[in-house]
């Protein structure tokens, strides 16, 4: 098979090192990809929004199945694009990744299915939303209610907090069209955890789960990042919690947008809280979560790209994968002034050694390749060390052994990826 990844992050750079150990793969691409990534598949200079581009490669190439990793090109429809091309893609259509391209839709679509969900409410309006906020009181979460790249949550613990956060989603617009309109929502107690199906558009395979860590700073601290590591499996999330998400959340998801005509194929993302009257639904993402896809996949036995094949083909009935019995951790190494102004084109060493490190496997993110190929850093999220063992305790140690192996001085993490499982 001739596949295509699009993406060029640490969640793209996991697809293609496990798609490349697939024996049914023939070619693989990756548009743009990164230095990392060009060690498993070619790179091509095509970003991953020039959807017309994409569709010109793939046909030239003759390309047997696209895989899209982000969500930005899938809300903008490559997957109608490719389809309408008669190529294949992995991924939801555009009316279907409006599961998290709104968040609004996707709490509609919780109320007709009876999912369980926090209280909400959608404003367009500034000072309705204010008012709001004013009766409701704190803690309160505000949401942009479109595409904000994870960063467009506050879970305000106060009343000026939250208005804050209103004032800068639907005034400042520090998200763009993204934060026009806001959810506004109850705050959930409990433990937040995330899970991934498989998704044929009638049929849910799991896809394991996990936990990552959104706040910048050892023991959550800071500003929230789009992920600074995550760990798989979660103790929180019991063989019996995930049996209930999958029947509770996951299916009767599918079945509502079946039921609008708009079945939902690929990965579903569904970020949990696991409170005391058991799993609601915080939102949907449509694709992997980045770091969350570095953990699982180290930990999946199965070879990937059929199961890809089974979902975009609508055969994922009675299709199963197999994981290894392992613990898996992610950590996300960031360039200084993440997230708010990192810094770019420190040079990055050590990364030989690191990947040497028994058990280690780093994937690049945020990396570019200078003139002399060098690597060096472009980006916020730079490098994802990633760890498997018997234990999460063995796999914790040796991440954080391949972290200590690279010669980074500009770079950081958190030092404590996995500190909720180990506490318990």
């Amino acid at each position: 098979m001739r596949v295509l990844v699009v993406g060029s992050g640490g969640r793209e750079h996991a697809l293609c090192w496990s798609i490349a150990a697939s024996p049914l793969l023939t070619k693989l691409w990756c548009a743009p990809g990164n230095p990392g990534i060009a060690g498993v598949a070619t790179c091509v200079p095509i970003g991953a929004m020039d959807i017309a581009a994409l569709i010109e490669f793939a046909r030239a190439n003759t390309i047997d199945l696209v895989v899209p990793g982000p969500e930005a090109p899938l809300v903008a429809g490559i997957t109608d694009a490719m389809t309408a091309a008669g190529i294949a893609c992995c991924g939801p259509t555009q009316a279907a990744a409006q599961l998290e391209g709104s968040k609004s839709f996707t709490k509609e679509v919780c109320d007709a299915a009876g999912i369980p969900t926090a209280l909400w409410e959608r404003f367009d309006d500034v000072e309705a939303a204010r008012a709001f906020v004013r009766r409701r009181g704190a803690p309160i979460v505000v949401k942009a209610d479109g595409l904000a790249a994870g960063k467009g949550v506050v879970v305000a613990t106060s009343e000026a907090q939250a208005l804050d956060a209103i004032d800068a989603m639907m005034e400042a617009r520090v998200f763009g069209a993204a934060g026009a309109a806001v959810v506004i929502e109850e705050c959930l107690k409990g433990e937040e955890v995330s899970v991934f199906a498989l998704c044929d558009g009638t049929h849910a395979v799991p896809l394991g789960a996990a936990q990552d860590h959104k706040p910048v700073g050892d023991g959550d601290t800071g500003p929230n990042t789009g992920g600074m590591g995550a760990y798989s499996p979660t103790p929180a999330l019991t063989p019996a919690l995930e049996q209930a998400v999958m029947e509770r959340i996951i299916r009767p998801t599918l079945a509502e947008m079946a039921r609008r005509g708009t079945p939902f194929r690929g990965i579903l993302f569904a970020g949990l809280m696991l409170t005391a009257d058991g799993p609601k639904l915080i939102e949907f993402n449509v694709r992997f979560g980045d770091p969350e896809c570095q953990a699982l996949l180290l930990r999946l036995k199965s070879d990937l790209l059929p199961a890809l094949l089974a979902a975009q083909d609508g055969e994922l009935a009675n299709f199963d994968l197999r994981w290894n019995d392992t613990a898996s951790i992610a950590v996300v190494m960031a360039a200084r002034g993440y997230p708010e102004a990192p810094e770019r084109g420190s040079a990055i060493r050590g990364l030989e050694r690191a990947g040497a490190t028994p058990g280690v496997t780093v994937f690049h993110a945020g990396t570019e390749a200078d003139a002399e190929g060098h690597v060096r850093a472009a980006g916020g999220r730079v490098l994802t060390v990633c760890a498997a063992g018997p234990t999460l305790v063995a796999a914790r140690d040796a991440a954080y052994a391949g972290v200590a192996a690279i010669d980074w001085p500009e770079g950081f993490c958190r030092k404590d990826i996995g500190y909720r499982a180990l506490a318990g």
